[in-house]
């Protein structure tokens, strides 16, 4: 990513001020909630905690076990031998208020409350929710939840959720009103060299909320696009205070989902958060300067573009490919995503002349159909064609099957385990190089390809940080929104939204 085209956020406070800020960068954890059945969420939590390697102490609280996943137990809080930085309470819900009044008193200042049956459930619940409040703020304790999933933070070695992260450490901060598109997110954006800077899930947003989240993404210095699922805004003002004041320096994508007469109930029974009109949502994040999404998939790659391209300076797009119908499907798709395919310039045409048989195309896409020097495609036509002056991106149909490249060895010779060897190591060095004409490019250099991270060539560019969607029609959408992206924070510095 060309960083230099991104100015880093002006934070309004240091990352250190944030209540967001202990409860994802703790030093000590008191768990609430685990014990040795390994079904229980809170024993799958502490288990998510110790498989992400993290290394502060961690001290279990319970009734009657003595050690509890190879930790030595504590029965209240008052035996703790510090007080922790962080209180992950997994209890029944009766319980969970008195646990958190215990924290209070010990001088505990930041909880989780994964334990539901709270506002969400109505009735009784939103009596309880009401207290569970009124105990934080006689203590001054700021807490996620409660019925949330907890938070991650790959940078911490910090995973307070019920299921294993592997993750690299990466870029997409994250929050939620669904906990499932936290951790059901880990191994989907593994797929694509992806992960999280930080996660939050918020749950029923008794006391921090999606604001909260956004102003701490904002600051955070390991985050370059924040990614939020809204089911609904509870502080609209606010939250359009903040987006207008982060999307000129960190993009913002949102997923809403209660705009439907069917989306509105399930959040009201999921968080208990009450929708409003489609309409709305979408005057709220065009006069914010947030991209908007149509689908999980759309959220992560427009994050996935975003994080990793510069911003375009405009919206005409050149194709490069060497089959027709994924050139014609990436136009059509460029096409109603509002980008526009112009001509080649003539100083461009006159430039890949050499290097195009005669059989392929010197158009818009530009379709190289077969050549019998073939790495010209890989080598040559990405940098001229990123010098033409009629583009404002490159859209460009990768593959590089194994088979192939053993086909040519054995053409030359070269059979058995050496040839096995000598494909690997020329695929990964055609990889590396691709990544880095993509990754240097001063205009976004979007792959696409219908093969996967399970093949070689596709897994290196994915591991080298390189933006390469399963679809041209995937690639065509997320240049769209990078396209957006530009318009918006053009319009907010001239305060034109």
């Amino acid at each position: 990513m060309n960083d230099a085209l991104r100015k880093p956020a002006p934070p309004t406070r240091t990352l250190e001020d944030s209540p967001l800020y202990a409860i994802v960068n703790p030093k000590s954890i008191v768990m609430f909630g685990a014990s040795n059945k390994y079904t229980a969420m809170g024993t799958s939590v502490l288990s998510s905690l110790q498989g992400l390697g993290f290394e502060g102490p961690i001290y279990p609280v319970h009734p009657r076990e003595e050690t509890v996943l190879g930790l030595p137990v504590y029965r209240s809080v008052e035996e703790l031998p510090e007080t922790p930085d962080l209180a992950i309470i997994v209890l029944p819900t009766p319980i969970v208020i008195e646990t958190l009044e215990a924290c209070g008193k010990r001088g505990i200042r930041h909880a989780i409350v994964v334990s539901a049956g709270f506002g969400e459930a109505g009735g009784d619940g939103l009596a309880l929710q009401e207290q569970l409040k009124e105990t934080a703020a006689r203590h001054g304790i700021r807490f996620l939840g409660p019925n949330c999933i907890g938070g991650v933070n790959p940078h911490h070695k910090f995973n307070a959720t019920f299921l294993p992260c592997g993750q690299t450490p990466s870029f997409i901060g994250m929050a939620s009103q669904s906990g499932s598109f936290i951790t059901q997110m880990f191994a989907y954006l593994e797929r694509f060299g992806l992960g999280f800077s930080t996660g939050f899930s918020v749950g029923n947003e008794a006391n921090i909320d999606i604001v909260d989240c956004m102003e701490y993404l904002a600051a955070c210095p390991n985050t370059k696009v924040i990614g939020l699922y809204i089911e609904s805004i509870r502080r609209g003002r606010d939250f359009i205070d903040a987006a207008r004041s982060i999307v000129p320096h960190k993009p913002i994508v949102a997923y809403y989902v209660g705009g439907s007469e069917g989306g509105r109930r399930a959040g009201l029974s999921h968080t208990g958060a009450l929708a409003g009109p489609d309409r709305i949502y979408d005057g709220v994040f065009r006069q914010s300067g947030v991209v908007r999404a149509g689908s999980i998939e759309e959220l992560f790659d427009y994050c996935w573009a975003l994080g990793t391209c510069p911003p375009p300076r405009g919206n005409r797009v050149l194709i490069q490919t060497h089959s027709g119908g994924p050139g014609a499907v990436a136009a059509d798709a460029c096409d109603r995503a509002g980008l526009k395919l112009l001509p080649l310039s003539e100083a461009t045409r006159e430039r890949l002349a050499p290097y195009v048989p005669h059989t392929a195309s010197i158009n818009n896409p530009i379709d190289l159909t077969f050549s019998k020097r073939a790495m010209d495609y890989m080598d040559v036509l990405p940098k001229v064609v990123l010098e033409d002056e009629n583009s404002d991106a490159v859209l460009m149909y990768l593959m590089m099957p194994k088979r192939s490249v053993l086909r040519a060895m054995d053409a030359m010779g070269i059979t058995g385990e050496t040839a096995e060897k000598e494909a690997d190591s020329y695929i990964d060095h055609q990889g590396r190089k691709m990544a880095k004409v993509m990754l240097a490019a001063e205009k976004p250099f979007i792959g696409f390809s219908f093969y996967t991270g399970e093949n070689r060539f596709i897994k290196g560019l994915y591991d080298a940080g390189a933006p390469v969607f399963p679809s041209p029609t995937r690639a065509a959408r997320a240049l769209g929104a990078l396209v957006r992206y530009a318009r918006l924070r053009e319009k907010l510095a001239g305060n034109e939204i």
